[in-house]
């Protein structure tokens, strides 16, 4: 059972999407112009990068817009206002919500395709454990956190955890906060809380993000998961998670992460 620190299951939406990119599991449908568009992708793409407030002056001369700079201003206003943004205490910059990458992923990003010299170096390191199911986990786990320089967790309904990478959370300036480290940390050692968590995603979605305040951990506000099933032996399922700031760079991590859902998919058809 949960501890008593997560949300009712009703109250943990994750957003769930489908190999057609279809949402299975409903949000606000949001409409934004282009021009918003544009501005909202280019904010996104610089706190990703930069993990810092965006300023309008930094987009204006960067991005070339074709429409003044009081426009971008006002634009930005806008989608502060719609909640795509939220205001920086410290700056006059602002920075997107997790609300903001929701609608990044489902309607503007363009995954990047992973080297092909990567995959086959991934692939070749699980090969040789593919009729040996938990040292092909563990090995997937460590794959995956090297690749992509995150942590990783996978769990299976039977009660095993693999994690691998939790140095990586501390290249992100986020886990400069000793109390978001610590709550990350801590919730490795809590099975059936993550397990609780990632069975929301729906049965027919290819992966699912939870991010920020969604865990139902308000201590994990500033993060981000991004999950996907797997399917093991006789009807047992597991789920492969990448967990770091809910700014993850996900045109890198959907398609690392679906890659090793396929793999992990076939090899354990051996067992």
């Amino acid at each position: 059972m949960p501890t008593k620190q997560a949300k009712p299951i009703h109250d943990i939406i994750l957003t769930s999407f489908s190999a057609g990119d279809n949402l299975l599991i409903v949000m606000n449908s949001d409409y934004l112009s282009t021009r918003q568009q544009d501005i909202l992708k280019a904010i996104i793409d610089e706190y990703v990068h930069t993990a810092q407030p965006v300023g309008s002056e930094n987009l204006v001369g960067k991005y070339h817009f074709d429409f003044s700079p009081a426009t971008t201003r006002n634009e930005m206003a806008e989608l502060t206002r719609l909640g795509f943004l939220q205001k920086d205490h410290s700056s006059a910059g602002r920075t997107p919500t997790p609300h903001a990458f929701r609608y990044y992923v489902k309607n503007m990003m363009q995954e990047k395709e992973m080297p092909v010299v990567n995959e086959v170096a991934i692939k070749q390191r699980l090969w040789q454990h593919r009729h040996d199911q938990e040292q092909l986990l563990r090995q997937a786990a460590l794959s995956l956190s090297e690749e992509l320089q995150n942590l990783t967790v996978i769990t299976t309904d039977n009660g095993q955890m693999y994690a691998s990478g939790a140095a990586h959370i501390l290249r992100h300036p986020e886990f400069y906060d000793i109390d978001l480290t610590r709550a990350v940390l801590h919730l490795l050692d809590q099975y059936d809380l993550i397990n609780y968590i990632l069975s929301q995603l729906s049965p027919e979605a290819e992966y699912g993000l939870l991010l920020g305040e969604e865990t139902g951990l308000p201590s994990m506000a500033q993060c981000g998961l991004v999950t996907t099933r797997i399917d093991l032996p006789k009807g047992h399922l597991g789920y492969i998670t990448v967990v770091g700031p809910y700014r993850l760079d996900y045109p890198s991590v959907i398609p690392t992460l679906r890659y090793l859902q396929r793999l992990v998919n076939e090899m354990s058809r051996s067992w």
